[in-house]
């Protein structure tokens, strides 16, 4: 199948989940990730009706950027080292993995010498797995608060990765968990903080992970094949 044909299957299957849940389907956006793949299948995919794009590598996503000219949102989705944190400034909209205030203060320097917030997600490690970044369960609710003195970032929810499952449904009380983790924060009232977007979902258990509250879903080998 095509890219054009994957994303309609993906959107599709994307509205049946949400209706499932109640939900209206364009509480769900698709974040396409494009890791690996040429510019020239993100810029298929822009074609093809896809805007936003996940990315896990900054050199990559720096040389895709100036690669791909069409108007595409950029998120970037791996795990940041603070000092490649410059090289993103400016080039993407949203950052889905915070995971620790010295990062965060980093993003509120480069942004602020733009002038202008970057809306972050906080990655938290539901799992506990040594192999996955993120801050604790029990520490996310200190560090949120914490980052959102900050002046140039803008807390916009939470971000996680459960366990690897045969089973989607396995990972459903991971995703659940974060959305009563962000339901937790939320009620703080904490200024400039917002737990509008649970980042959570990818080509196996987005369905799932939408049937729990998942706003942004990340999926790329179902759209670009296998890597």
């Amino acid at each position: 199948m095509s890219i054009a044909a994957n994303l309609q299957d993906i959107q599709g299957r994307i509205r049946s989940a949400a209706l499932a849940a109640g939900r209206e389907p364009d509480s769900v956006r698709l974040v396409a990730v494009s890791k690996t793949r040429p510019a020239g299948d993100v810029i298929d995919a822009f074609r093809a009706g896809q805007a936003v794009f996940g990315e896990n590598y900054v050199q990559e996503l720096v040389a895709k950027s100036a690669a791909v000219t069409e108007a595409v949102e950029w998120h970037f989705i791996g795990h940041l080292q603070s000092n490649k944190v410059k090289q993103l400034a400016g080039l993407v909209t949203m950052i889905h993995s915070v995971d620790r205030f010295s990062l965060a203060e980093e993003v509120s320097r480069q942004w602020g010498r733009l002038g202008r917030p970057c809306d972050i997600l906080v990655q938290v490690n539901l799992s506990g797995e040594a192999s996955k970044s993120g801050t604790s369960e029990a520490e996310a609710l200190q560090l949120v608060r914490v980052i959102s003195s900050l002046p140039h970032v803008r807390i916009r929810g939470l971000m996680t990765m459960p366990p690897f499952f045969d089973d989607p449904a396995a990972a459903r009380p991971f995703f659940a968990e974060l959305k009563r983790l962000a339901q937790r924060i939320e009620t703080e009232g904490l200024p400039g903080v917002e737990m509008r977007e649970l980042s959570m979902g990818m080509s196996g258990d987005f369905e799932a992970a939408i049937q729990e509250g998942a706003t942004l879903v990340r999926v790329g080998s179902s759209i670009f094949g296998t890597r």
